[in-house]
């Protein structure tokens, strides 16, 4: 059995008294050697957390412990080294950020769909469906029939929402949406602003992209490609298998087979997305660094912070919508 667990955690409720778990929620996580990232706002908690796995059931425990929190779900992953170099407890203003005052995901989201109901949902015509994701973890792998926003952070959602519903807009006259992402955070928010801005029947995935490809067997599947997560596996595939894609460790962009042969790709130091934007001074230091890691894995020693995979964009969810790494 491998040695760490890993919880990817995240629950809408109204907490106004974040700031003064913070502390004790820090204490916890140091007491039973567990790292990661937590978030706390007034609309919730969100956030992965990693180590022995009898620490990390005792930091769920502690937060269960809060009635507010007695139903917190998570997803479990295991490995053979600790992902994260250190823990962080965090405030925020919002869990996952969209940038809309007012909403309240945990009394005003959408209708929950089970996976195994989605195929029917999103096979009407009727339905738009709406990848909540951002442009490039749409680009290695989505839903067929399912429209691209082509946001860069998840808080240009509202703007694309606001121009489609203009005449003539992918979303006008139409009262019926489904929408998704990796792992429901998004989708509860973003139904719960279609729902404020007047749009009858919106609807998301239950457990997102993977739980879809956790328990819908691969023959019956409407997935096309990978789903990019925010780990160490960089994407996963039907049945969660590992995925086709590497991250670049300096952009943080997922790599498919055609970036990783591009004659812009130098490991650790550019790909086809992130060449010629730095200085030949950045070139030296990142080929530096990618040398140390190199030395660092020959010794068997893990590299601070080098190797631990990132978002592509410091604002962006990690697992199930959860931050990035430390």
């Amino acid at each position: 059995m491998p040695a760490f667990l890993t919880a990817a955690l995240y629950q809408f409720v109204d907490l106004p008294d974040c700031a003064q778990l913070q502390a004790p929620l820090q204490a916890c996580c140091d007491a039973h050697s567990v790292r990661g990232l937590l978030l706390l706002a007034p609309e919730g908690i969100n956030g992965t957390i990693a180590g022995p796995p009898d620490g990390v059931r005792a930091v769920l425990a502690w937060l269960r412990s809060d009635p507010r929190l007695a139903s917190l779900p998570h997803k479990e992953a295991w490995g053979e080294r600790q992902p994260f170099y250190r823990m962080r407890v965090r405030l925020k203003r919002e869990i996952v950020t969209l940038g809309v005052p007012g909403l309240n995901p945990a009394r005003n989201a959408g209708t929950y769909v089970k996976p195994a109901d989605w195929n029917a949902l999103i096979d009407d015509p009727e339905v738009v469906v709406v990848d909540t994701r951002n442009d490039y973890e749409v680009g290695i792998g989505s839903f067929a029939r399912a429209l691209n926003p082509h946001t860069r952070s998840f808080a240009e959602f509202p703007a694309w929402v606001a121009a489609q519903s203009q005449p003539g807009g992918a979303l006008a006259g139409k009262p019926r949406v489904a929408m998704f992402c990796t792992g429901g955070i998004r989708c509860e928010k973003s139904t719960a602003y279609l729902k404020s801005q007047g749009f009858g029947e919106v609807y998301h995935l239950e457990g997102g992209i993977l739980k879809y490809l956790e328990t819908v067997p691969e023959a019956d599947s409407r997935w096309h490609g990978d789903c990019f997560v925010f780990d160490e596996r960089v994407s996963v595939g039907h049945g969660l298998a590992p995925g086709h894609h590497q991250l670049c460790r300096a952009c943080r962009m997922p790599l498919g087979a055609a970036e990783l042969a591009s004659p812009h790709y130098a490991a650790g130091v550019s790909c086809p997305y992130c060449h010629g934007t730095r200085t030949p001074e950045q070139e030296r230091a990142l080929a530096e660094r990618e040398r140390q890691v190199q030395l660092a894995t020959e010794r068997g020693q893990a590299h601070v912070g080098a190797r631990l995979p990132a978002p592509v964009r410091a604002h962006e969810p990690g697992p199930t919508g959860a931050p990035k790494a430390p």
